[in-house]
């Protein structure tokens, strides 16, 4: 359900300072895709990232031959939480490789901390 107020965005880690290192294009599509997380919507590129749950998702976009990846969450009610940017360097198969997963584990570990402290849990 779409909200006219939009969440705020809280980021973990490096994923902001690692998303302004993205093309333009590619923050363009990341930023969108936030933006509808913000308000209730999912952007038409985010997909679940698998084995970790409906509601921590990512959007790929690919870009002159590079695949760029954010990972954010929306599980939790007062705001979206940005967890992993990144540019996939792997020439093997599409799966996102382990240490970019058990990093956003780590980071989904974090985000759920912050919310506790700053948004009283829940």
């Amino acid at each position: 359900m779409a909200t006219d107020v939009p969440k705020p965005v809280e980021w973990i880690g490096s994923s902001k300072a690692d998303l302004k290192m993205f093309p333009a294009t590619v923050r363009g599509v990341v930023g969108f895709a936030l933006y509808q997380a913000q308000v209730g919507l999912k952007h038409r590129d985010a997909k679940p990232l698998r084995g970790l749950g409906a509601n921590l998702l990512e959007v790929v976009s690919r870009y002159d031959g590079d695949t760029y990846r954010a990972v954010y969450t929306v599980r939790f009610k007062a705001a979206v939480y940005v967890l992993h940017a990144f540019q996939k360097k792997a020439k093997r198969g599409i799966a996102t490789p382990k240490q970019e997963i058990d990093l956003v584990r780590r980071r989904l570990r974090a985000a759920e901390q912050h919310y506790s402290e700053n948004y009283g849990g829940g």
